[in-house]
């Protein structure tokens, strides 16, 4: 399952969050955001035990698109004990950010 992040529950699903979080932060206008969008949910089902897995729709939720300085999307931010491991920007298939997940994470 794919949590929405806002700057209401935030707290409680990243920086209290005691699995890592995977990030997807995307507009609904952005073409390359809507074709990752299944490959992100896909990987939220498969490892839905090891890891958080959230969203931030940059329209609804610019200060925490600020916060983590994305500056263009789809940008994936990992984050580990409220600490950021990593972002990274662009499409990627499922093995790919299954690579990046376990290159951040080693789950």
């Amino acid at each position: 399952m794919v949590v929405t992040i806002t700057k209401d529950n935030y707290k409680k699903d990243v920086e209290e969050a005691t699995l890592p979080v995977v990030i997807d932060v995307y507009a609904t206008w952005c073409g390359p955001c809507q074709m990752v969008k299944p490959v992100f949910e896909q990987v939220a089902r498969e490892l839905a035990d090891k890891c958080i897995f959230g969203e931030i729709n940059v329209e609804e939720s610019r200060e925490l698109a600020a916060k983590f300085g994305v500056t263009s999307i789809p940008t994936f931010i990992f984050i580990h004990n409220n600490e950021i491991k990593g972002k990274e920007r662009g499409y990627f298939s499922a093995d790919e950010l299954k690579t990046k997940i376990q290159a951040y994470f080693g789950v």
